[in-house]
């Protein structure tokens, strides 16, 4: 049966702003309180979706979660109409107001980690929700992210939705951001890489600056879930890039089928996380390239989001998809430039303009999950999700017809954001054939 890798890139929201709220995250910093624009960010993803899907490659979508999240602040103690409550919570607790106007689920690459059912020993493909729980601005996402999954991969005996790790720091679970997956080819059996930023066990040995949101207890509850036994690597990310601003690993690191693509000072014990792979892929040759730091320092390969790209599979062999500050980035270009010459694994960089959803700390890979799916499993998905040029159109009329050009600072406390966004998302939900997964529909 035909297996391919889905990329199910999220959907913009309509209250995508520059808060500033992610701590760690460099670019989410620096751009803190601009003018953004929800309706180009999301005509920009859209565009990504087209691009890909006319290169061969199989794409889904996932909705935005929504915001304002008023059901959050009335657990806070406030009360009225959603109006009043949203007047309220800007004059009285303004950081928890605009932590519930966030878009950052957009960033769908945290919204669960996935192991296909090659890799399950009870032939299922196992998903478990990011509970997000480094983050107040994201840890609300967790119980609609749960009831959206359920709804898309809704048939039991080919997918086991389970629950969000419980929501503790030594439980902190940032989805597929910090896990890979390798393999000879989608269908077969392979080996999956939890990296993690934080053993709770050893904390003095994570990093110093900056939080690690990934822990190794998460990461082993979540492959002993998934009944991957011995399909399982676990490697500790180096906590001097965590503190120099790489809060994922996939910002300093992208895998695909048997190549990873990695920056040298990526991961602690970084030969011995090679061998494991190596060991699990047995037959198959994993292929690694290391980007050394003297031809692209840690802070360009941030600056750039060099390894936020996507490594997907083409006619023509492996593609970076990569954004175009990679390309606006000296170091990197020529290093890309002469990669590709090479011919040491990587055929072609593509480059995207993301330039909004980059300024918020997210890359191509930071808007993708990546499910495997063979032709039954796709056939069995309880929505309209799966991308085609239908879609697109339709999702194009819909961002045009309900998104705001701009939204500045202020902008975050007009009211009439609650009923905009409420009304853009009951549509979509019609065009994505989900149900009521959000609370106000409730």
């Amino acid at each position: 049966m035909n297996t391919q890798e889905v990329n199910f890139d999220g959907l913009v929201g309509p209250t995508h702003n520059y808060a500033g709220l992610s701590f760690g995250n460099v670019a989410s910093a620096k751009h803190k309180a601009l003018t953004s624009s929800p309706k180009k960010a999301a005509l920009q993803g859209l565009e990504k979706m087209q691009a890909l899907y006319e290169l061969g490659i199989p794409q889904g979508v996932l909705p935005p979660q929504e915001r304002p999240h008023i059901p959050t602040l009335k657990k806070l103690g406030l009360t009225g109409t959603d109006s009043q409550i949203w007047e309220t919570a800007w004059k009285k607790i303004p950081e928890q107001a605009a932590a519930c106007c966030s878009a950052s689920s957009m960033w769908v690459a945290n919204a669960a980690t996935i192991s296909p059912a090659a890799d399950c020993s009870d032939g299922k493909t196992h998903i478990t929700p990011a509970n997000l729980v480094s983050m107040p601005h994201r840890n609300m996402e967790a119980p609609v992210t749960t009831t959206i999954l359920s709804t898309i991969f809704s048939d039991p005996d080919l997918f086991v939705v389970h629950p969000a790790l419980e929501n503790s720091t030594e439980m902190g679970d940032e989805g597929a951001a910090n896990h890979t997956r390798f393999c000879s080819e989608y269908g077969d059996a392979g080996v999956e890489l939890f990296v993690y930023g934080v053993d709770q066990n050893n904390p003095g040995q994570g990093p110093q600056r900056y939080p690690a949101r990934q822990t190794r207890q998460a990461s082993e509850t979540i492959a002993h879930r998934h009944q991957l036994g011995n399909r399982a690597v676990f490697a500790q990310q180096n906590p001097a890039v965590i503190d120099a601003g790489v809060f994922h690993n996939d910002v300093i690191a992208v895998g695909n089928l048997d190549l990873l693509f990695f920056h040298e000072q990526a991961f602690q014990q970084t030969d011995r996380m090679l061998e494991q792979l190596q060991a699990g892929l047995m037959d198959t040759k994993l292929m690694s390239i290391c980007v050394p730091e003297q031809q692209v320092p840690v802070s360009d390969a941030v600056k750039s989001y060099l390894f936020n790209s996507q490594l997907v599979n083409t006619e023509h062999g492996q593609v970076l998809i990569a954004p175009s500050e990679s390309e606006q980035t000296d170091s990197v270009h020529n290093y890309l430039n002469e990669l590709i010459s090479s011919n040491a694994g990587i055929a072609k960089v593509h480059y995207f303009d993301l330039r909004e959803s980059m300024r918020n700390g997210g890359g191509p890979a930071c808007l993708r999950l990546r499910v495997v799916l063979n032709e039954a499993e796709q056939d069995s998905l309880g929505a309209n999700v799966i991308y085609s040029p239908a879609l697109h159109q339709r999702l194009k009329d819909w961002v045009n017809t309900h998104y705001r050009e701009s939204i500045a600072p202020a902008d975050l406390a007009d009211p009439n954001l609650i009923n905009e966004t409420r009304t853009a998302l009951d549509e979509l939900c019609q065009i994505l054939s989900l149900g009521n997964p959000y609370e106000f529909q409730q």
